[in-house]
């Protein structure tokens, strides 16, 4: 290849890699997959090495020139805002001209990344930015420190990613600038990025709710997805001997009155999806930042109530059925008014219960330092069951027997 030709490849390269730079990674597959291989290939190079991969993940797989993770290699989830800021690409000091600012504009590096136009001082402090539309419509003799909007919300360095994404869906700006401590402008973070990471966070809480890692997906590989899951099925397992032990207590109960055993499940469904319905509220609260916005016993109080509230009245039907079963049968028939109010209690203490737990558990795994969402309804499973089946044969007990 010959040195110019060499060079305007070298270029039209570069000019590429500013352009994908500021798309999502599926807009900018889109627009790469039309290149050669070989362009592919320089232009991912360029790239940040988690964007480079995020790009190959959506290019069709014979254009893939890296591997990535749809190759079966995991991508590890960013945890700091730090792992998602980008350059500065323009900024002026308190004082420039507006014409000044406009030539800073034109001289930045990559001119296309431009959403504001930062303002620091003389210690690269941040003080202002500017919108560019109020820096090309204003009157070339004026200060930036005129048009500027003072003191911006920016992001910390050392602030966790899911703190970011909390301040990101409360403003909904397009960009982010990014300071240290002392309030030095060090990057910038685009608001699309944040919200792709709120996505996977709230994509990824149904399966950690069971104890399978956000870092899966459908590509993992076969034994890395075995480790990653198989600890809590064992834990699981252990929870479901506690709850086994539980109704193993009453055999006596359940041998005198074998209707009890048709409505176990009953119970034990009823009171767990009423704990689901609380858990997945609590996460996703402690996932947009809601949760802390009231006091806990708030939302405690508020799901206790829901959940004796749907208990009642599920409990209502479950004790009419209970009662048309029981009566049915010889050896209970007698005893059905009993059974009934035994079912409607046990069923309404047990989805009490289990709202309760459904905010309790998760705050719980927080206080510890724990993920909140890591194998909740696998806790959550284990209190409903004990706490349902134990009251529902613990009242049969001391009530029909």
């Amino acid at each position: 290849m010959k040195i110019g030709e060499q060079m305007r490849q070298e270029n039209d390269v570069e000019k590429l890699v500013r352009t994908l730079r500021a798309r999502a990674p599926d807009d900018a597959a889109e627009l790469l997959a039309r290149e050669s291989p070989e362009f592919i290939r320089d232009a991912l190079k360029l790239l940040p090495d988690r964007h480079a991969r995020k790009v190959a993940e959506y290019l069709p797989s014979q254009r893939r020139p890296i591997k990535s993770h749809a190759d079966g290699k995991d991508l590890a989830i960013p945890e700091a805002i730090v792992e998602l800021m980008d350059p500065i690409p323009a900024s002026v000091a308190v004082g420039t001209t507006v014409a000044a600012a406009v030539e800073a504009v034109r001289r930045a590096q990559v001119p296309t990344e431009l959403t504001y136009l930062y303002i620091t001082d003389e210690g690269d402090k941040l003080v202002g930015l500017v919108v560019l539309r109020d820096l090309m419509l204003s009157e070339a003799d004026a200060t930036v420190d005129q048009i500027m909007l003072p003191k911006p919300f920016a992001l910390h360095v050392d602030m966790p990613l899911s703190e970011a994404c909390k301040a990101a869906v409360r403003r909904h700006y397009p960009v982010y600038p990014v300071v240290d401590a002392e309030n030095r402008l060090l990057g910038q973070v685009r608001g699309w990025r944040l919200f792709e990471q709120q996505i996977i966070e709230i994509s990824a809480q149904p399966g950690q709710m069971v104890g399978v890692q956000k870092e899966e997906r459908s590509f993992t590989p076969l034994f890395s997805a075995f480790l990653k899951r198989h600890p809590w099925l064992q834990l699981n397992l252990l929870t479901a001997f506690i709850a086994a032990f539980v109704v193993g207590s009453f055999t006596g109960t359940i041998e005198k009155i074998v209707a009890l055993a048709a409505f176990l499940p009953v119970l034990a469904g009823q009171s767990g999806n009423t704990g689901c319905q609380a858990l997945a509220i609590t996460l996703r609260g402690l996932a947009l930042g809601d949760v802390d916005k009231r006091p806990k016993l708030h939302l405690v109080l508020r799901e206790g109530a829901l959940g004796i509230a749907n208990g009642l009245l599920v409990g209502l039907v479950a004790a009419a059925a209970m009662w048309f079963y029981a009566s049915r049968q010889p050896e209970s028939a007698s005893q059905a008014p009993m059974l009934a109010l035994v079912i409607l209690l046990a069923m309404s203490g047990s989805c009490l219960m289990s709202g309760i737990s459904g905010v309790l558990i998760p705050l719980g795994l927080r206080r510890v330092g724990a993920d909140p969402a890591v194998a909740s309804a696998i806790f959550l499973t284990t209190v409903t069951d004990i706490v349902g089946m134990g009251l529902m044969l613990g009242l049969a007990t001391m009530l029909v027997l």
